[in-house]
């Protein structure tokens, strides 16, 4: 039996931010949904053409910034748009979430391209490849997650869904951020880098400087 930590979301409120923890669930079959993180009943026929995030300019959120603690551990967001690369596990999180609201104050939308990530701005774009089949899409941040140490990025349904990973529950993937007029930001001179090698294991920077809560 698998088990998955749903999140523990954080939510933003007009001021500040409000944690909430969800219980996690367990899937009764291999590859199965997890309990309680189902779709709830047949998923939209069109989700494989459910488009890209289209990056735009966006002001910041006002409090989603803030540096915040979950679960014991420290965190503190981007306070502005800058390169950012890392690689590691993926999770999604789907109806136990779904219409609650996000740290932007924004609905959740499961069929929406978006995703939950604990320090890259709210709102932002990154681009998320999966490094096992080479599909990838581009999602809005507007939430923050996941808490587990060895996840990096929760994706939408939707997200999940393009990528193919829906079933597997997590998979390997690379996040760039994605800055105004640019494809990526990784690229970009003095791009850091983070590297998590997967479950259980150590999360490794280069440099140190982009992972500041480890």
């Amino acid at each position: 039996m698998r088990t998955r930590d749903q999140g523990f979301r954080v939510q933003a409120a007009l001021a500040s931010l409000v944690l909430t923890t969800a219980i996690a669930g367990c899937s009764t079959k291999s590859g199965g949904y997890y309990k309680g993180d189902s779709p709830g009943g047949p998923p939209p026929v069109n989700l494989d053409r459910v488009a890209d995030a289209k990056p735009k300019v966006e002001p910041l959120h006002h409090s989603a910034n803030n540096p915040y603690t979950a679960l014991g551990r420290k965190y503190t967001p981007y306070r502005s748009l800058k390169p950012h690369r890392e690689r590691g596990l993926a999770s999604w999180y789907g109806r136990g979430f779904h219409g609650k609201r996000t740290a932007s104050g924004e609905r959740y939308d499961m069929y929406a391209m978006t995703a939950a990530h604990t320090i890259l701005p709210i709102p932002s774009y990154a681009r998320v490849t999966h490094l096992g089949n080479g599909r990838s899409v581009i999602v809005r941040i507007n939430d923050r997650g996941p808490f587990r140490t060895d996840r990096i990025i929760d994706l939408s349904y939707a997200a999940a869904h393009r990528l193919g990973y829906i079933q597997a529950g997590s998979a390997r993937v690379e996040v760039e951020a994605i800055l105004p007029g640019k494809t990526s930001a990784a690229d970009e001179p003095g791009s850091p880098r983070v590297e998590v090698a997967g479950a259980g294991a150590p999360r490794s920077a280069f440099p140190p400087a982009i992972a500041p809560n480890t």
